[in-house]
């Protein structure tokens, strides 16, 4: 009996590798997964020849008691644009020898410093990830882990409800320690996705994923959709006319190009892989980055000529004693800044 009309067949697979397919394949299985566990998380490709840049509008209002028959007032609108920094394209090249294959046979000379390559890059996209994630500069200090992970949830939705966006998901970010400490004896089961462990419904966090990433002592909390993922898209035709063919996945969000080709002038087997990528939180400020202690704030006695607040993390203090990070790139005459320090809870 004939195959069933389009069957899709090993025919349609003309000029790719299988295990080209199989590293990639691999590859995303982690991103995918933290991508589903999170929820919510918009990925733009960047095309060759183009910069990512996005607006921000605001608006402020005029008094809306108007006599009757009186002109309404106009309010201002604005909209900034902010531009983000340019991707780096990141190249990566193994080789193997016809000698080592030889010795060792395909499956530990080949097989094996391929799931090494993997594991590398899958280490440095998950890296990445948690880095940004701890770059929030909605800080704030309790002094046990319970308050830490509650107030953090709280302060992100109290942030988004004063800006006057919509957020939903979030999800925190805790240290495995820290948790196990907290649970002690309780009987509770981590869900687990791909190795990326979590709970749900975590003290008011709807998703609270567990990691050794996330260092001890820290809580984070993102609003999921806050987060913009800007990549590369190995398989652009751009690349193509450089005559450059890298195998990508079936998905919508291509993250990597592998590429593997036989060196005969060396006789050497490379695999060649191509990826860029870049996490950005539309607001900064709208991400908690609590710690569990206690903190306290010191007035800079004089800030250095040339000095910039918000890259050395100054603080400000507002009317009401709320202290927040300084977004000043340079100092302000006469403008209080503060250094602030945690002690750890004991």
């Amino acid at each position: 009996m004939p195959a069933i009309t389009n069957t899709t067949t090993t025919s349609q697979f003309t000029g790719v590798s299988i295990k080209e397919i199989d590293f990639i394949e691999r590859f995303q299985s982690n991103w995918n997964a933290l991508i589903e566990i999170l929820g919510i998380m918009r990925p733009i490709r960047k095309a060759p020849g183009t910069k990512l840049v996005s607006s921000r509008a605001s608006i402020t209002l005029q008094n809306g008691t108007v006599e009757e028959g009186a002109e309404v007032p106009l309010s201002l609108a604005t909209v900034v644009p902010v531009a983000y920094e340019d991707l780096a394209l990141l190249k990566y090249r193994k080789a193997v020898t016809a000698e080592a294959v030889t010795k060792y046979g395909a499956a530990i000379a080949v097989q094996k410093t391929d799931d090494a390559l993997l594991n590398e890059l899958q280490g440095n996209v998950l890296d990445d990830f948690y880095t940004f994630a701890q770059s929030g500069t909605l800080t704030a200090a309790y002094t046990t882990f319970q308050m830490a992970v509650s107030m953090a949830v709280s302060l992100v939705k109290d942030k988004f409800k004063k800006m006057r966006r919509d957020y939903s998901n979030i999800v925190a970010f805790v240290n495995t320690l820290d948790v196990g400490e907290y649970l002690g004896g309780a009987s509770i089961s981590l869900q687990t996705m791909n190795g990326i462990e979590y709970l749900k419904n975590f003290l008011g966090a709807e998703t609270c994923i567990v990691t050794s990433e996330i260092p001890r002592g820290h809580v984070l909390a993102i609003p999921a959709d806050n987060i913009v993922l800007y990549y590369i898209d190995p398989s652009d035709a751009d690349y193509k006319e450089l005559g450059l063919d890298y195998t990508t996945g079936n998905g919508e969000t291509n993250l990597i190009g592998i590429h593997k080709e036989g060196n005969y002038g060396r006789v050497m087997g490379e695999t060649h892989a191509l990826m860029g990528m870049k996490l950005w939180a539309e607001y900064i400020d709208g991400m908690a980055n609590v710690d569990i202690g206690t903190e306290s704030f010191t007035a800079v006695s004089s800030p250095a000529s040339g000095a910039n607040p918000s890259a050395l993390k100054y603080y400000e203090k507002d009317a009401s004693n709320n202290y927040f990070r300084s977004t000043d790139t340079e100092v302000v005459s006469g403008k209080t800044y503060y250094t602030r320090t945690v002690t750890p809870a004991a």
